[in-house]
């Protein structure tokens, strides 16, 4: 038979489009000609198809080839689909009957002596084949990963001739091996951190209920020490949160260890990071840090070294949980459904009391945070000094194991009751589920307008009362839940104490 029809997957953002392989040998001076909006990587498997054939004893049809790679419409990039060209020649040529190829699809970058090579994005292509009600043949290493997708039927290739003695029905393809036990990785112990109670407690509010969290004080005061154990006390990720973020790390080249397979992303860019680094992008849109960080935490150290332009990029994805690219010729969505934690000076000179810095310096240092920005970040406080003798005191401080005790009997409260964190409460779920006594809301609004606050910050400040009372286990939010949410608010009220 002189046509083949072959299946394959494209990647695009997080989906991974079927692609129809077709290929046609015709009479006629002997040519290769592929078609199908295919980039520079994808018309060079030209000749790597070529001698991949020829070097695992094939024979390459001496005649007009013509490969179409549908839909027209969609791009292709990347090496994947030298493995169903490849098959595509063969079939066509006479050397394995079509049906052969029935119920499969192919992935995979051929070597020049035959070897299949990995691919970027196992994941999207795996859980797209299993919807489909078809098996995938991927690389070894990109089928071991695949494993992870639950009810998928993968196979996991070497060699093409392995692939070819498969389809005959001659020869097993080797078994995949089993991926390494899942582990639970130690994290470093909220113990670790001496004093700072107060920052502690609006760590524990945080991870209650996926509040974002601005951590304003001198250097060295633990900042960073305390944002990094916030990963520890937070509640694992679901299967399903999990594999979600092995989707993404997968379309990124990434790898998520199996022994982090449960525990919450955790990012920390420099701040010479670009918004592209940040949001995603490029010709070929690839996800960025906040994407990277989906279900989990991006923590950005040294805030105002941040240039301005960069952080304001974050504010719709914190609204929304999602980044839109678009290109001229490429259009993607990612999730990004992160947990914003930050960490920042008061002064240029790492103090707003040391007489080194004026109230003007330090005006211009902070107005590099924009308000709108600010005002998404439902928990700002101070995180002072340690009082003389806090250092070479042995006391014993509250372990992150205790501390998550109580995390995860107040976001199991937020499951039964709402089926997510308050933090992503929208307007309306947020009036059913955290009602306000009359007495309180006019209370709450009163004081939103004393300090020229925004309806956001009134709507966020009710869900930080709501996480409060749930780690109190409390079924209403009490005026008390409301006043301590209120004072959490420590980078605007320095800001107004400055402007006056």
């Amino acid at each position: 038979m002189s046509l083949a029809v072959v299946f394959s997957r494209a990647r695009h953002g997080l989906e991974a489009p079927l692609v129809t392989v077709e290929v046609h040998i015709s009479n006629g001076l002997p040519a290769f000609q592929l078609v199908g909006l295919p980039e520079t990587s994808v018309k060079e498997s030209r000749d790597r198809v070529r001698s991949a054939m020829v070097n695992s004893g094939f024979a390459f049809p001496d005649r007009k080839i013509t490969v179409n790679l549908a839909p027209a419409d969609l791009p292709k990039e990347g090496g994947r689909f030298d493995l169903p060209i490849a098959l595509g020649i063969i079939v066509a040529s006479g050397q394995l009957a079509e049906k052969s190829l029935q119920g499969y699809e192919f992935c995979g970058e051929l070597a020049l002596s035959g070897e299949i090579r990995v691919i970027v994005g196992e994941i999207p292509v795996a859980i797209a084949c299993r919807d489909a009600g078809r098996e995938m043949v991927l690389p070894m290493l990109n089928a071991q990963q695949a494993q992870q997708v639950p009810n998928v039927a993968v196979h996991g290739a070497d060699h093409l001739l392995q692939v070819h003695s498969f389809l005959l029905a001659q020869q097993a393809l080797p078994a995949i091996p089993p991926l390494p036990q899942r582990e639970v990785k130690q994290q470093p112990d909220l113990a670790d951190v001496k004093g700072q109670a107060h920052a502690k407690r609006v760590l524990e509010i945080a991870a209650a209920g996926e509040h974002n969290l601005l951590m304003l004080g001198p250097a060295g005061t633990g900042k960073s020490m305390l944002a990094q154990r916030l990963q520890g006390i937070m509640p694992p990720l679901t299967e399903q949160e999990a594999l979600a973020t092995a989707a993404i790390y997968s379309i990124a080249g990434l790898q998520r260890n199996l022994t982090d397979w449960q525990q919450r992303p955790f990012r920390s860019p420099h701040h010479t990071s670009s918004a592209v680094a940040l949001v995603g992008g490029g010709s070929v849109p690839r996800p960025g840090e906040i994407s990277l960080s989906h279900h989990g935490i991006l923590f950005l150290d040294e805030l105002p070294e941040f240039p301005r332009k960069v952080l304001d990029v974050l504010r719709e994805p914190l609204e929304t949980g999602v980044v839109h690219i678009s290109r001229a010729a490429r259009q993607a969505e990612f999730p990004a459904q992160f947990q914003l934690v930050a960490a920042l000076n008061p002064s240029p000179t790492g103090h707003h009391q040391d007489g080194r810095a004026t109230p003007e310096q330090v005006m211009r240092y902070l107005n590099r945070l924009s308000g709108p920005f600010i005002d998404r970040i439902e928990l700002q406080i101070e995180v002072p000094l340690l009082p003389k003798g806090m250092l070479s005191q042995h006391t014993q401080e509250e372990t992150s194991a205790s501390v998550r005790e109580r995390v995860l009997a107040a976001r199991q409260l937020q499951l039964a009751r709402q089926g997510k964190a308050n933090a992503r409460l929208t307007g309306s779920e947020l009036a059913e589920f955290c009602p306000l006594q009359q007495a309180d809301a006019q209370f709450l609004e009163d004081t939103i307008h004393r300090f020229k606050l925004s309806a956001r910050t009134y709507h966020k400040i009710i869900k930080v009362a709501r996480s409060i009372a749930d780690l109190q286990q409390q079924r209403q939010i009490s005026r008390a839940h409301l006043m301590e949410a209120l004072s959490y608010r420590a980078l605007e009220r320095l800001l107004s104490y400055l402007k006056n």
